[in-house]
């Protein structure tokens, strides 16, 4: 037998080697629909608790919106479950190509195609578009698809250093004989909830003949005075070249993504990008949903209105009890902690006093920047946060962290 004790054994020695350094990642398990007050099965076999939820992509509280759920039952009963199929055979209806429409007039682009999710439109993007001659120039903390999806392309990679704009036009000067330049970047971070130099990326993108690739998945639908993005906040409306982004966020939280922008490299995907062309089509139901979560996000912006003033909220809340947090503008607000370990524990200890938070540590986050990554919603109250602080000072008071400085508190953990 292939598989023997040998090659067994050796895969448990590797995962309780995790599990004995206190970083082994369990699953919770939800029951009941997301929220910001969710029921939680933690440990497996537990007894199910109520708490609050500071950690989800639920940014805008659609997930569970009576409208969009109502939505979603009719595109269920008028287009079925499911295609059964990949798009360019027999798996585009009408109500995909009105969403890819509804996303391109959102977006500000030329046209947009939908993919599974965005994993796997940042998965398919580069390859179809970009060749030999050509040069990705990422920032260093894109996210982990963008990574993959370069690696699947035969352009030359490059990087710079995080949202350092002397270091991005070097690598610009350095790479004027590349046939294409492509400057790559996230929108909003998520991990350190910061927004990308839009402005400045595409001032030096227009200087040295480059194209701009920004995934936008924690900033579409509540970034930006009307909830567009990256760009609207940037002052770069319609001058993104390509835009990847995600209806599993803030747009309904399901699932599917999209690669939106200039017409031609769009058509590109279309004809080349592999997850879109092996992958089934994103359901019809979800399709439906994210139909009605345009009609809900582009009538009023008092979601993403409130969705700020939350974020302001607790990071007031924080800061004033004490706890080292990311500075920025988005309703992503880590919580640093440094230690993986402690980070791990802290979160055990929040979920005892009714709060529902994760710990992020290596290879999530970089070495030594373990954190609890918190994230607000349109569905969160002042009463959630309210609650939700006193279970931070309590734990924090605990451990004896409040009111550490970032040096005081790698010193404590060893870092």
């Amino acid at each position: 037998m292939a598989y023997n004790d040998t090659i067994r054994n050796s895969y448990l020695a590797e995962i309780e080697s995790i599990n004995a350094a206190g970083l082994f990642k369990v699953e919770r398990y939800i029951h009941s629909s997301q929220g910001s007050e969710i029921e939680v099965e933690f440990p497996a076999g537990s007894k199910v608790k109520k708490c609050i939820n500071i950690c989800a992509n639920n940014y805008l509280g659609l997930s569970s919106h009576p409208e969009v759920i109502a939505a979603a039952h009719a595109g269920l009963d008028s287009r079925g479950y499911g295609m059964s199929s990949v798009r360019f055979i027999c798996g585009t209806q009408d109500i995909h190509r009105e969403l890819e429409n509804r996303l391109t007039s959102f977006l500000g682009t030329e046209d947009t195609l939908l993919f599974p999710s965005c994993m796997d439109a940042n998965a398919g993007f580069f390859e179809a578009c970009l060749g030999e001659q050509d040069v990705m120039i990422a920032d260093r903390l894109v996210h982990a698809s963008i990574v993959d999806g370069m690696r699947l392309c035969k352009a030359m990679q490059d990087t710079y250093k995080h949202s350092d704009m002397h270091h991005l036009e070097e690598k610009l000067q350095e790479h004027q004989d590349k046939h294409r330049r492509m400057i790559i970047t996230d929108g909003v971070f998520s991990m350190d909830g910061d927004i990308a130099r839009l402005d400045q990326i595409v001032a030096l993108a227009e200087k040295y003949n480059a194209m701009v690739f920004v995934d936008d998945s924690h900033a579409t639908g509540f970034i930006g005075r009307t909830g567009r993005g990256t760009h609207e906040h940037c002052g770069v409306f319609g001058r993104i070249d390509i835009i990847t982004t995600t209806l599993g966020k803030a747009l309904g939280g399901a699932s599917g993504g999209c690669v939106s922008g200039r017409r031609e490299l769009v058509q590109m995907c279309r004809q080349r990008a592999r997850p879109y062309l092996f992958s089934n089509s994103v359901a019809p139901v979800i399709v439906a949903g994210a139909l009605k979560v345009m009609d809900i996000i582009t009538a009023s912006t008092a979601r993403r209105d409130k969705l700020e003033w939350n974020a302001k909220y607790w990071r007031g809340l924080l800061k004033d009890a004490g706890f080292d947090i990311k500075e920025g503008e988005s309703p992503i607000v880590p919580v640093m902690l440094y230690d993986a370990k402690l980070a791990q524990d802290f979160a055990r200890e929040l979920f005892d006093e009714g709060v529902y938070a994760v710990g992020f540590f290596f290879p999530v986050v970089p070495k030594g920047q373990a954190r609890i990554r918190t994230q607000l919603s349109a569905a969160h109250e002042k009463h959630h946060l309210d609650f939700a602080i006193e279970a931070f000072k309590k734990v924090g008071e605990r451990h004896g962290i409040l009111g550490m400085s970032k040096a005081e508190l790698l010193a404590k953990c060893g870092v």
